[in-house]
């Protein structure tokens, strides 16, 4: 069974070996991306939708396919369940080879490539050109909470629409207040 790129192991003569996610150039506008979110932004609709298909597996399931077969061939997603994008203008910060949510490792080389797939373009040089193009570099700033992995495989779609991610990340650049003790 072969890996996928995706952080899925990858069996080589019975023996399980990790794969590192590899970086992924978004196959869809960030411009167009941030229209639609506003178009599936949480509503009556969205949420009685969300409610219908937790209530009905079968309905669950069918969703959560097809959310991950469209995101898979848009940004590479994992399905996480806690979708960065947003924040990321649209480029999914866990295919970084080191899956991080919050901003580059620093050993990006000076023209952008990815320290790990030299041959590939950083993540987070990507994510920082679209959020450049599209006037949301202030996004970038914002902190990204770490990951539940108990979550993967479910819809984030679900989860957006029922308020289970309203603490994924800060409202505003929280690297310019000081934390409170």
């Amino acid at each position: 069974m072969p890996g996928n790129g995706a952080g899925t192991p990858l069996y080589e003569h019975g023996v399980s070996k990790q794969v590192s996610p590899q970086p992924v150039t978004p196959r869809v506008s960030a411009s167009s991306m941030f229209r639609l979110h506003h178009i599936v932004e949480p509503n009556f609709v969205w949420r009685a939708f969300a409610r219908a298909a937790e209530a009905t597996p079968p309905l669950y399931k069918v969703f959560t396919w097809l959310e991950e077969k469209t995101k898979r061939q848009l940004f590479g997603c994992s399905m996480c369940a806690q979708c960065a994008l947003p924040t990321t203008a649209y480029s999914c910060p866990q295919t970084c080879p080191k899956q991080l949510r919050n901003g580059p490792c620093g050993g990006a080389f000076p023209d952008g490539s990815c320290e790990v797939y030299p041959e590939m373009k950083c993540v987070w040089v990507t994510a920082y050109e679209r959020a450049e193009e599209t006037g949301h570099v202030e996004d970038l700033r914002r902190l990204v909470r770490p990951l539940d992995h108990r979550k993967w495989g479910q819809s984030s779609w679900i989860n957006y629409w029922r308020d289970r991610d309203e603490d994924l990340w800060t409202e505003d650049s929280a690297l310019d207040k000081p934390a409170s003790l």
